[in-house]
């Protein structure tokens, strides 16, 4: 199966609110695909409706084979799709060791736990470091690289990453871009990012969306990133 997910015209009100207005969109399997767009744009009540938080009233999300569209959020993530919050909601009065434990599903339990953590420690050092003390005491980066850890404490097939790099340095966000390319060894990735530049390189596929509608599709980046009047006009973004 070479698409993971796939969302078929769908349609998302939030309250009296037209959000998405019949989007569709693939996701093919083992490849970073980017949600790109300004804010307000439609990116994240996309991943929101992925989970089941905002459904579609019209339209179907197939995940694996599987129609998801009206299941509830907690069957969604049980099927192996792991969400990294644009708001990062770690739990500040819990340690690092406790956020990561706290976030494994009952099956994720049985499962061997120190693989998972030496691969966490690898990608993101700081996190063995930081193992025993409380999550609050993190700086901005480091709850950044915890809000992507506990997400791969699970045997997730798909990752719902949400602005990771937001409110990070041009360093952090880099490094953080960088060990988010690693992962795709492992998972497939589906990413909202603002910081069009420290994205362009870990794209395999993108859509850009403006005012809750796809307006342009690719799996060339280069190709993209050589748009300036596309990029402009639809990113806000001088290159």
């Amino acid at each position: 199966m070479r698409n993971l997910l796939e969302i078929k015209d769908a349609h998302v009100y939030i309250g009296s609110f037209y959000i998405l207005q019949g989007i569709s969109m693939v996701v093919p399997k083992g490849e970073v695909t980017l949600l790109l767009g300004r804010n307000g744009a439609g990116k994240s009540t996309t991943m929101k409706a992925i989970l089941g938080i905002h459904p579609p009233s019209e339209g179907q999300i197939v995940f694996k084979g599987e129609d998801i569209s009206r299941l509830p959020t907690h069957n969604i993530v049980r099927k192996g799709i792991g969400y990294v919050p644009d708001t990062r909601r770690i739990f500040g009065s819990l340690t690092v060791e406790q956020n990561l434990v706290v976030s494994m599903r009952p099956k994720g339990l049985e499962e061997p736990v120190n693989e998972r953590l030496e691969f966490i420690f690898d990608l993101f050092p700081d996190m063995k470091r930081f193992y025993k003390q409380k999550a609050k005491s993190l700086s901005g980066g480091q709850q950044q690289m915890l809000a992507v850890a506990r997400a791969l404490m699970n045997d997730n097939d798909l990752l719902l990453i949400d602005e990771p790099t937001e409110g990070l340095s041009p360093l952090l966000a880099k490094n953080l871009i960088s060990a988010l390319g690693r992962l795709k060894e492992f998972a497939t990735i589906l990413l909202v990012e603002q910081n069009f530049r420290t994205v362009t390189e870990l794209g395999d596929n993108y859509y850009i969306f403006d005012n809750g509608k796809i307006v342009h599709e690719g799996n060339n980046m280069g190709e993209l990133v050589s748009d300036k009047e596309l990029v402009a006009q639809y990113l806000g973004v001088s290159i």
